[in-house]
């Protein structure tokens, strides 16, 4: 599976898939790291989900755990399905049927969660009017751009894996993804995929170079060191005791020039 590509199977790819699969993601990824760079230079102020809770919470309430609890879910997922090579988890133990048949019912659990919350906060963007008036141009390109990837990928996998008669998307679409990073491209492998999981890979890709200028930098902001930092202990003043005691010295001190 990870060997090097053979001279005829070089020879065989089109110009078409150098393109789509090689060109695109290595300009998605530079973008994605380029992009980070500038905007923590540029502009940490805005290095926010810049929520909206006090607009508008009844719907975030249940959108936002749905959909950051799905994401983990599916992100994981994929970082297993993706970098993993099957030989690894056929190492431990897990066969490959044992594999695909949790990661589709996991994953559809995951991607039914993340498709609600996502839908939920959406809906309540485009339904409350003060928050609609406050979306601006990166949130008018982020959610049409993570709803097409999310919802792509759930019909991929309802498609060939839940109701059709199974792909091994680990034998392409993974061997194309590990190549990627270890700069040995293998466009061969993904161009022969179902076209669901090409376009899902393909919006993937948009959405990480689209990724530095919106709103989901704030992912790489998690507030883990407050799971360490110790207790914050407030304490009030004791005001209401103390005035009495001054007025009546601003009282006493006017009363004995007064005398005087």
């Amino acid at each position: 599976m990870n060997a090097a590509p053979t001279p005829l199977a070089a020879a065989s790819t089109s110009g078409a898939d150098l393109l789509l699969w090689v060109a695109v993601p290595y300009m998605c990824l530079a973008v994605f790291v380029v992009g980070h760079v500038w905007r923590y230079r540029k502009d940490q102020f805005g290095w926010t989900s810049r929520t909206t809770q006090l607009l508008e919470h009844r719907w975030l309430r249940w959108g936002s755990p749905l959909f950051h609890l799905g994401a983990f879910m599916v992100i994981a997922g994929h970082v297993v399905g993706l970098a993993v090579p099957d030989a690894w988890t056929e190492a431990v133990g897990i066969t490959e049927h044992a594999y695909h048949t949790m990661a589709v019912w996991a994953g559809s659990v995951a991607g039914v969660a993340m498709v609600t919350g996502l839908g939920m906060l959406c809906a309540r963007r485009l339904l409350t009017r003060s928050i609609r008036l406050g979306t601006d141009r990166s949130d008018k390109l982020l959610f049409p751009l993570l709803s097409a990837t999310v919802l792509l990928g759930i019909t991929a996998t309802a498609t060939h894996n839940v109701f059709g008669a199974g792909y091994d998307y680990r034998s392409t679409v993974s061997v194309w993804f590990r190549g990627l990073f270890v700069l040995q491209p293998r466009p061969e492998a993904i161009a022969g995929a179902p076209l669901l999981f090409q376009l899902h890979a393909l919006t993937a890709c948009l959405l990480f170079a689209a990724w530095p200028f919106t709103r989901l930098v704030h992912a790489w902001s998690a507030p883990i060191g407050y799971l360490a930092r110790p207790y914050l202990v407030y304490r009030r003043r004791a005001t209401t005791a103390t005035a009495p005691t001054v007025a009546g010295r601003r009282r006493s001190a006017s009363g004995s020039r007064r005398a005087a």
